[in-house]
Order: C-alpha cells, then sequence, then structure tokens
C-alpha cells in the first residue's frame, strides 16, 4: 500500500508541534544560563544563600567611625578617601552575586593608621537609599551584613 501525503500529514503535524516546542523550552533553557542568577531566583539580596549564611550586625553596634562612615554613605559624601565610591568586585565570592558594578567600597577610618586601614563599608545598588550594607574589619576576608 503506497504512503499518501494525506496519511503523513498527522505525524508532519506532530513533528511540528514537537519541533516548536524543543525551539521554546532551549531558548527558555539558554535565557537562564545568561540570566543573574538572584533574579532567576526571583529574589534579591536578601533572599541569597550566601546573604543567609552572613553573620549580621546591628548598625548601632558597629564602631563608631563605621557608624559615620555609614552616615556619609548615606549622605553622598563627604568621603574620608578619594577611592571612597569605586567598584567593588567581590572576587572573593563571600557577598551574594551581583553585576559587575553593584557594589561599592568605602573607607571605615582605623584610629592610628595612617593609609585606609583593613576596615570597609560595601554598599549594594543605590548606595544612598538601597540600604543594602556590609561591613569588613579584617579587608575583605570576612562581612557582616549590616542591620538598620
Amino acid at each position: 500500500m503506497p504512503t499518501t501525503f494525506r496519511s503523513l500529514r498527522p505525524v508532519s503535524r506532530w513533528l511540528a508541534a514537537l519541533s516548536t516546542s524543543l525551539l521554546v523550552a532551549l531558548s527558555i533553557g539558554i535565557g537562564l544560563l545568561h540570566a543573574d542568577p538572584a533574579a532567576a531566583r526571583g529574589g534579591d539580596a536578601r533572599t541569597d544563600l550566601r546573604d543567609a549564611n552572613l553573620v549580621s550586625i546591628d548598625a548601632r553596634d558597629l564602631p563608631v567611625e563605621a557608624q559615620w562612615a555609614l552616615v556619609a554613605i548615606r549622605r553622598g559624601g563627604p568621603f574620608s578617601s578619594p577611592k571612597d565610591g569605586i567598584v567593588f568586585f567581590n572576587r572573593e565570592k563571600l557577598l551574594p552575586y551581583r553585576p559587575r558594578g553593584y557594589y561599592t567600597e568605602y573607607t571605615v577610618r582605623t584610629p592610628g593608621v595612617r593609609n585606609r586601614g583593613a576596615r570597609r563599608i560595601v554598599a549594594g545598588g543605590d548606595p544612598r537609599t538601597s540600604g543594602v550594607y556590609y561591613y569588613t574589619e579584617d579587608h575583605y576576608q570576612s562581612f557582616r551584613r549590616i542591620r538598620e
């Protein structure tokens, strides 16, 4: 019995539907590969696993110099170092993953130290309004999330 085009029509429709479904699934998969991991989870710095594992500290429990730095960050300056406000690259990968440029760093003065010292506040997003701040007293070896 010879095959007719009429008998192949259901098969060709099925193959077309299958190939369309595969293309859609593939494009979604590729999109997820290139997406920000935090955005893919629907979260932000507060819901990121790395952030959840960080010890937090109340802003009032910070050293007084860190409290002053936090006030200056929220005001937009003046800052204690010309390097304040530069991009922090998170090379240590201790903070939640964010696109380059999301984090900025600020010096926390250390009494008796002539250089910038080891203490910093790292801010996420818009430093004046985001409310995402991290404190390190050991030059990025560890961080604590600042609670306000």
